[in-house]
């Protein structure tokens, strides 16, 4: 044996057992932010039938830990999942190998707890269930308002981790919590973007480096999505100029912050926000980018006037939807009741769905939707969207579902519209829906949807407009000993056991920054 040969060896012997330790999971020790656990551990060629066995409480002897074996479960490959029943509590578990094959046997007992925190204490948060669920019984559901997931019985299975980014910070607003094509879990909270894996780790954070803005920050809002390319897409703020001595001339002149800076005249100026739409690579290059300064000044919009007779500009994109099969983004913009359809990557407006505004005539409203939120496309083509129908502030919230025009110039026809209900002894004006709300198609066309606001009930609807199940995040008012509705800007929900398991195995993404 030649000297090299002989410490690879050697170096074998001491790197083995660590190979073998670094498939167990969970790890030993570990405090999960979860119940529906993951336990993986090295395959055994010598044996096929195996028992996980997992105990309530710490223990390191065996016959304690066999009189405390609250679940069994037979398994035949190196990675299985479970669900243990509490939160706030230790658990021991092993592998018992149940076949005669030389070898087999019993693995050394492990350990794991789970973690407790306010949000998920159904004492204090709770997702209390309206109506049992029809379809979708092993559904998950993400709730924005307690950044946690719960199955369709209103039990919490995870809950979004704290850590440096502060993550349980509740003075910063969390929005728009779901699953990725990868497996991850993407958000907002504040105005910064996230990617994290199962266990709440980091593995993607927005540059926020003012590239496109011009400015300090991006500002991001409301909507952000991973791709099914790996890239990430979400909506940005830039602030606008507006030459307010070029309204006399019917003209609208615009000019970012950076052209604004160098300009000698800055008395004729209004400033206003305009959304952004930004796509990241994974090493948050961007890779593209939509602004509507180029589309606003050639738009009807120079007709929408505030009550000064300026054109306005904070017009309030509130969402997106990428469409990728037909190469365009769906852009809906709150404060004129408008759907943009940009064609992608060119960036232009290839349609305007929503009233058209002109000169001189007052708003009248598109007579579809108003101040909607969560704009997207169906499978067969449709757009749907949740509608705040906030026009008239009495109003209740709706789901409609629109047929596209043949051509560009065409506008959308209505097609299926749903109201929404409030299951409360309170009369309908306690609650008004300002704000928040979104909706879902599912694989068999049902539409899952938040009403978001003051009032966050989640249900699933089918075309029938039948309730296949329904739910109303709650908190307990200490003050008044009463629960009341938890708010919620969005819901999110988890459908199929795969993307479950895709979740929690996760995908390992190896960041260079």
């Amino acid at each position: 044996m030649n000297i090299t040969s002989a410490v690879w060896k050697l170096l074998l012997v001491f790197l083995l057992p660590l190979s073998v330790v670094a498939q167990v999971l969970p790890a030993e020790g570990s405090k999960l932010n979860y119940r529906i656990v993951g336990f993986s551990f090295p395959n055994k060629v010598e044996t096929t039938k195996c028992e996980l066995q997992i105990a309530e409480g710490y223990y390191n002897n065996i016959d304690s830990f066999s009189q405390k074996i609250i679940l069994r479960k037979q398994i035949d490959k190196n990675k299985v999942i479970a669900e243990v029943p509490f939160w706030g509590k230790e658990y021991t578990w092993r592998l018992a190998y149940t076949d005669s094959k030389p070898g087999a046997g019993k693995t050394t007992l492990r350990h794991f707890s789970t973690v407790e925190i306010p949000n998920i204490d159904t004492c204090h948060m709770r997702l209390r269930i309206l109506q049992n669920a029809k379809t979708y019984n092993d559904a998950y559901v993400f709730l924005d308002g307690n950044r946690a997931l719960y199955d369709m019985k209103g039990n919490p299975v995870w809950f979004l981790p704290d850590n440096a980014e502060g993550f349980q910070n509740t003075r910063k607003e969390l929005r728009d919590m779901k699953i990725s094509p990868q497996g991850t879990i993407t958000f907002l909270i504040g105005k910064q973007i996230y990617e994290v894996n199962y266990d709440g780790s980091v593995l993607w954070k927005g540059p926020d480096n003012g590239i496109i803005s011009g400015g300090l920050s991006e500002d991001y809002h409301h909507e952000f999505t991973r791709l099914s390319n790996g890239n990430y897409m979400v909506l940005g703020n830039e602030y606008a100029y507006l030459d307010l001595s070029a309204i006399k001339e019917n003209k609208l002149v615009l000019k970012n912050e950076k052209e604004f800076a160098t300009d000698s005249n800055k008395v004729n100026f209004t400033k206003g926000v305009t959304t952004t739409v930004i796509e990241y690579d994974r090493k948050g290059n961007v890779v593209w980018s939509w602004k509507p300064l180029a589309y606003l000044p050639s738009s009807d919009v120079i007709n929408y006037l505030t009550k000064d007779g300026i054109p306005t500009l904070s017009l309030h994109d509130n969402s997106f939807f990428f469409n990728e099969h037909e190469n365009a983004i769906y852009l809906g913009i709150r404060n004129i009741s408008r759907i943009l359809k940009i064609k992608y990557p060119e960036g232009n407006v290839i349609s305007s769905y929503g009233e058209q505004f002109k000169p001189g005539i007052r708003p009248a409203g598109n007579g579809l939707f108003c101040n909607q939120h969560s704009c997207k496309v169906a499978k067969n083509g449709d757009i749907y969207l949740y509608d705040n129908h906030y026009c008239n502030t009495s109003s209740i919230p709706r789901i409609v579902k629109m047929e596209q025009p043949k051509d560009a110039s065409g506008q959308l026809k209505e097609k299926w519209i749903y109201s929404c209900t409030i299951d409360s002894p309170r009369l309908k004006q306690d609650y008004i829906f300002p704000m928040g709300g979104n909706v879902i198609e599912l694989p068999d066309g049902s539409l899952f949807s938040c009403m978001g606001g003051s009032y966050s009930k989640v249900f699933i609807v089918n075309m029938n407009k039948e309730i296949l199940w329904s739910a109303l995040p709650e908190k307990w008012n200490l003050a008044i000993k009463a629960w009341v509705p938890q708010y919620s800007y969005r819901a999110s929900i988890i459908t199929s056991k795969e993307d479950l398991e895709h979740l929690i195995w996760g995908e390992k993404i190896n960041m260079e920054r």
